[in-house]
């Protein structure tokens, strides 16, 4: 089975910095896709922030099984609509992998539920990241650390939920750490948050980070059929019950009634 990834670009530092368009001349988005089309068993293809409906259609996402985002300096710009939309898909059983500073964009903040903060120093110091649950899908192939000689720091208290399994800490030149590398579950979806990939450093050309991203694909993937409204809460009237129930007191629904919200 072919696993097919929709990578997920921000687009807005490639077209304004130099810098960045000069790591990334085809934008961190396509070169996240080409070097996953090159792991094998994945066809991923990417959308941005300024296609129609930011690339998130109805039909695109129904043809995706795990969604792969990066944001950064347009959180804001991306509509609620489709916010809702991505997330109705992971909890659908969609996959979702968010990368380094998409731990502030909607769609993650949504799906945690939780301010998503931390502390950052950019100075390009070096990270080294230590797999911390050895054997985990995620880390399949990877040493038991691995270094990024520049990078953005991002320090603890780190404020999201607990995480299923921490897969990844990192140690920055500093001195601070940080989980760099969290599992969820949110409804059906299986969800990976992974730090590195400032935008002014090459790193999702690294090998090391390429094959996380590559694991965290299978890793997430879901292939059950997707639910079709996760958000639905049915009534199940008396009269349809297993076993018998006798109907007592007064009523404030009516069967069949989907429920205040």
């Amino acid at each position: 089975m072919t696993i097919r990834v929709t990578v997920w670009g921000e687009n807005v530092h490639e077209q304004k910095n130099k810098v960045v368009a000069g790591i990334y001349p085809d934008g961190m988005h396509n070169t996240i896709a080409a070097a996953l089309n090159k792991a094998g068993g994945i066809s991923a293809s990417s959308v941005v922030l300024q296609d129609p409906e930011h690339g998130m259609t109805v039909e695109k996402l129904a043809e995706t099984d795990v969604l792969v985002w990066w944001g950064h300096a347009a959180h804001g710009a991306v509509e609620d609509k489709i916010v809702e939309r991505v997330c109705d898909a992971v909890w659908g059983g969609m996959g979702m992998i968010f990368l380094h500073s998409a731990h502030f964009s909607k769609p993650f903040k949504r799906l945690m539920g939780a301010p998503c903060n931390l502390t950052w120093r950019e100075a390009g110091e070096r990270e080294r990241l230590w797999v911390t649950s050895r054997h985990h899908p995620i880390t399949r192939g990877l040493p038991d650390h691995f270094e990024l000689e520049n990078e953005e720091m991002y320090g603890e208290p780190f404020g999201v939920p607990e995480p299923l399994e921490t897969v990844f800490v990192s140690w920055f030149q500093g001195g601070e750490v940080f989980r760099s590398g969290l599992t969820y579950r949110r409804g059906a979806g299986n969800i990976f948050y992974f730090r590195p990939g400032h935008e002014t450093y090459p790193t999702y050309h690294d090998g090391n980070v390429q094959k996380v991203i590559a694991n965290a694909v299978n890793w997430a993937h879901n292939p059950l059929p997707r639910i079709a409204d996760p958000n639905k809460a049915p009534n199940v009237p008396v009269g349809s019950t297993l076993e018998p129930v006798v109907e007592r007191g007064p009523r404030l629904h009516h069967d069949g009634e989907e429920g205040l919200r």
